[in-house]
């Protein structure tokens, strides 16, 4: 392995990549398990599908047709098996685990409705969405349902709480959803205030749903909130990688199109690095890119993204993030479960969609 004294030459920046890359490459060798890290919850998340279908039931047929539509486009589901996780991690057994966790799935699906329609998107993962299929107004509508049977649901767990808790995240990715709006075409957009915008729109979510494992298993509030921690950072990593592979993905492979983000206007972390590193006027083509959308210039931006080595500035914030997520799961009781939370925060960054 090599580390970055071997290499007096390289900037900075550069050995602190490689330093961050070799712990997490270390954890990974001494790693236990060899399964994947969600296959300990496979059976969990088969009891969550059952409530998502049961629940998704209304007498309204185009309800169910939009709301089966999106679940059946598959995703990974983190959000709802970060839950799972995180209740057979502090012991956990009860029935509500799955009705919550099927609830973090209605509200993250309400949001990618909603989204797709500001965004104005036309394929995630790998399908047409759901309002290129069935028209803006019926996606609004839908997500609006599926926002209103999540909090019918939450009614359920009878735990005052976790309404709290769920509630209060609602409402800042809602929060994070209009800022993101704000900022769209605004290349001054600095990285206090991009991370400010994805720990609301995206990495909220995560943090609930950890949280909540805990709430159901009556843990001490500092254990709530080492859960809470590592929701928030893997969060923040997985967006993170998101953002980094909009310049570095295929859309056969991620299901959905490569320079998306610069389509939208947003000044993501491998924009926001490559104007800070870049020439004047490399600065000025991003900007211009910006500020105008559409794809014509996502040619030069992504070369000028890789050349300035913006993409390992973000790949390094991922890493941090990755890190802390570990830090934080290495504090909670040992066992097969937290084994698995480690495991998905180190794999998190070798994702490719």
């Amino acid at each position: 392995m090599i580390g970055p004294a071997a290499q007096p030459g390289l900037p900075r920046q550069q050995l602190s990549i490689i330093a961050a890359h070799n712990r997490l490459l270390a954890l990974q060798v001494n790693s236990t398990s060899s399964a994947t890290p969600l296959s300990i919850i496979a059976q969990d998340m088969r009891e969550v599908d059952q409530v998502i279908a049961r629940r998704l039931d209304s007498g309204v047929p185009l309800i169910g047709q939009v709301s089966r539509y999106i679940i059946a486009a598959g995703g990974k589901r983190l959000r709802p098996a970060l839950l799972l996780l995180t209740c057979g991690a502090l012991n956990y057994r009860g029935e509500q685990r799955f009705n919550l966790a099927a609830v973090v799935e209605f509200i993250h699906t309400a949001t990618l409705l909603h989204d797709d329609v500001v965004d104005d998107s036309a394929l995630r993962r790998g399908n047409a969405t759901a309002n290129e299929t069935f028209g803006n107004p019926a996606s609004v509508l839908v997500g609006d349902f599926l926002y209103s049977r999540a909090f019918q649901m939450m009614v359920d767990a009878q735990n005052m709480r976790v309404m709290e808790v769920l509630a209060d995240a609602t409402n800042v990715i809602a929060e994070g959803e209009v800022l993101q709006l704000m900022n769209m075409h605004n290349a001054a957009l600095d990285e206090a205030g991009y991370i400010s915008v994805i720990r609301s729109k995206t990495a909220k979510l995560f943090e609930a749903s950890a949280r909540v494992g805990a709430i159901l298993a009556s843990s001490s509030p500092a254990l709530e909130e080492l859960c809470a921690a590592y929701g928030q950072a893997i969060g923040t990593a997985f967006q993170v990688i998101d953002d980094v592979l909009d310049y570095t993905g295929e859309a056969a492979v991620m299901g959905k199109n490569v320079g998306d983000d610069l389509r939208e206007g947003k000044a993501t972390l491998p924009l926001i690095a490559a104007m800070q590193r870049g020439t004047a006027e490399q600065r000025e083509l991003i900007k211009a890119a910006i500020e105008s959308g559409g794809v014509a210039m996502l040619d030069q931006v992504v070369e000028i993204v890789k050349a300035t080595g913006a993409l390992d500035v973000a790949r390094l914030a991922a890493t941090q993030e990755a890190q802390r997520a570990i830090a934080a799961a290495r504090a909670l009781p040992a066992g097969p479960y937290t084994d698995c939370l480690i495991q998905l925060a180190e794999q998190l960054l070798e994702r490719q969609y």
